[in-house]
């Protein structure tokens, strides 16, 4: 009863209730007292832990609810001393008026929907302690760098940096080489100008990141497997040379971080966006390229001449299908923390969602492969998604994961339309339109029986949480 009345007390201060008057009145810290008291948090003296500890308490400092939170997480990844987490856990609860005990998931997604915000310096603090996992993690995350995201909401994916090794410049072969690939097995197309590639999911699961050039376009290929997205970039910068992507071993949402190598920024993978480091301040976006999950029979039907990124990668890996992450994409959950304020559909719904001119809207993938062609509209304009080659399913079974079956999501390619109303055509790669005419579905335009090109719309197949995620707004179709 007592821990429910502190707790009810002290969650009217951190969340605004209107009756305060048993609640104790907070005394910030003086700034120039605060990195002792850091330095005493994670220096392994626990006497000294304990007592700056009881300051934060006696002091009420809300900024510091974040801190004890960094805490409470690097004492369960071994990183902070455990003989302190008991006390951590109790005055973070006394601050935030949360019993949410050890559960990082709540305290994480909880954090999310508060306007908190850290004392000064607990960005280098941040990456000071997590340099224990890796050094390079304390060079990413300083006080000067510039961000455009919560520092406290990075998570770590439990790998260190450059953990998952990016392809660089991969090889290809044509695709009657690549004989170990099945005809139902997934794929990401790409086509750009007149050329074609398939990337196997059961190659890029394993190594998220690929450098590539595609009809002279330098290329990143960014697959998070925790999101369910796999998305294509344009690499270019005008006038300096492409940038070429790592994984850092970095979280935000659960989303990946990525970054590029000749700046030192972090990229947030499902929007593009430059998010913490030198290209943030500059409000840097990359460029989507147009991509499809399908199976590989599919992008063969349509493009005789691709190639395919050759499973000679130079890394020791298993390529199977359902390896890695065969049992997290079978399952309902979510491996990190990522708050849900839109509850239409499940956390791990497969969506198409698509961004342009700061309207968001996501299609449920099950909604389009069911029509087949979707006449919608996005924000003021209108847009035709097809998804006539259906799901791609996997299949598998090995020793370390058994049986497997899970969805890896479906083709949808998105087209302005105009004042046109489509539907299928006599075969998966044309449309007809209310006049009658018919269209060819290129993979950068519709091209009508006049030679009208309708541009192809670069979208973004991801699981709901993820999407909504960076997308709160999104409309739902």
């Amino acid at each position: 009863m007592r821990r429910r009345l502190l707790a009810f007390v002290f969650g009217c201060l951190a969340l605004g209730c209107s009756e305060q008057r048993s609640a104790p009145v907070a005394r910030p810290i003086p700034d120039a007292e605060i990195p002792a008291l850091y330095e005493a948090l994670t220096d392994g003296d626990t006497a000294a832990e304990e007592k700056a500890i009881a300051e934060i308490e006696a002091r009420h400092d809300l900024r510091f609810v974040p801190v004890l939170l960094e805490l409470v997480r690097a004492g369960q990844m071994g990183i902070a001393g455990r003989s302190g987490y008991n006390q951590r856990m109790i005055t973070l609860e006394r601050l935030s008026g949360q019993a949410l005990g050890g559960n990082w998931f709540g305290w994480a997604e909880w954090y999310e929907g508060t306007e908190l915000a850290p004392p000064p310096g607990f960005a280098s603090w941040k990456g000071e302690l997590w340099s224990r996992i890796d050094p390079r993690f304390g060079e990413l995350i300083r006080d000067e760098q510039p961000s455009r995201i919560r520092v406290e909401e990075i998570d770590w994916g439990g790998v260190s940096f450059a953990g998952i090794p990016a392809l660089d410049s991969p090889r290809h072969v044509a695709a009657d080489a690549a004989s170990w690939l099945e005809d139902a097995e997934p794929v990401v197309g790409i086509a750009i100008g007149s050329e074609a590639r398939a990337y196997p999911l059961r190659i890029i699961d394993w190594h998220e990141l690929v450098n590539d050039q595609l009809g002279g376009v330098p290329l990143a290929l960014v697959y998070c497997t925790l999101c369910g997205s796999a998305i294509a970039y344009d690499a270019r910068r005008e006038g300096e040379e492409p940038l070429l992507f790592s994984t850092s071993g970095l979280l935000h949402k659960s989303n990946k971080l990525m970054l590029d190598r000749a700046t030192g920024t972090l990229w947030n993978q499902l929007t593009g966006r430059a998010v913490l480091g030198p290209l943030a301040a500059e409000e840097r976006m990359l460029a989507l390229v147009p991509a499809v999950v399908t199976s590989w029979a599919a992008w063969r039907a349509r493009h005789a001449g691709t190639s395919v990124l050759s499973i000679d990668t130079g890394h020791e890996r298993p390529y199977v299908p359902g390896m890695p992450y065969g049992r997290y994409f079978q399952s309902p959950a979510k491996m990190f923390p990522a708050r849900e304020g839109r509850k239409e559909l499940p956390s791990k719904e497969r969506v198409y969602g698509l961004w342009r001119g700061g309207a968001a809207t996501a299609w449920p993938l099950a909604a389009l492969v069911s029509a087949e062609v979707t006449n919608d509209a996005l924000g003021a304009e209108t847009v035709v998604l097809v998804a006539s080659e259906g799901r791609v399913q996997v299949e598998a079974r090995h020793g370390q994961q058994g049986f497997l079956r899970y969805d890896a999501g479906g083709a949808v390619r998105a087209y302005l339309r105009g004042e046109r109303e489509f539907s299928l055509g006599a075969d998966d790669a044309t449309l007809r339109d209310d006049a009658g005419g018919v269209w060819r579905m290129d993979e950068d335009a519709l091209v009508g029986p006049q030679g009208e090109h309708l541009p192809r719309l670069a979208g973004t197949l991801a699981y709901w949480f993820a999407w909504q995620a960076f997308h709160p707004d999104t409309t739902v179709r």
